[in-house]
């Protein structure tokens, strides 16, 4: 199943940017390992925000909210993470679906 994830990440003083960047360089380590083993299909960030965008191929929502919990980001600084998450539909699927209703 395809899912459209939409990261924002914030952070106190009490972080700091540079511990920001600690936790960032882990998660993209993790990232980037994902979409190497197809799971995650791309990856995108935001410029000038801090917001990631994810397009992640996963079997279940539960295999999911399991992966979500498991990242390295959401592990240390989880309270200061948003995740918008969307199920996706293959566009070829939906415009196949849409012929043959048009043929019905």
């Amino acid at each position: 199943m395809l899912y459209s994830l939409h990261f924002t990440v914030e952070y106190d003083a009490s972080m700091g940017q540079q511990g920001l960047f600690s936790v960032w360089a882990e998660e993209a380590e993790v990232a980037l390992g994902a979409k190497s083993a197809g799971v995650v299909k791309d990856l995108y960030k935001v410029v000038g925000e801090r917001k990631v965008l994810a397009i992640v191929d996963v079997p279940t929502p539960d295999d999911l909210d399991k992966i979500l919990f498991d990242l390295p980001i959401m592990k240390k600084m989880g309270h200061s993470v948003q995740v918008e998450v969307k199920s996706l539909r293959r566009y070829e699927d939906f415009a196949s679906d849409v012929k043959d209703r048009l043929e019905t």
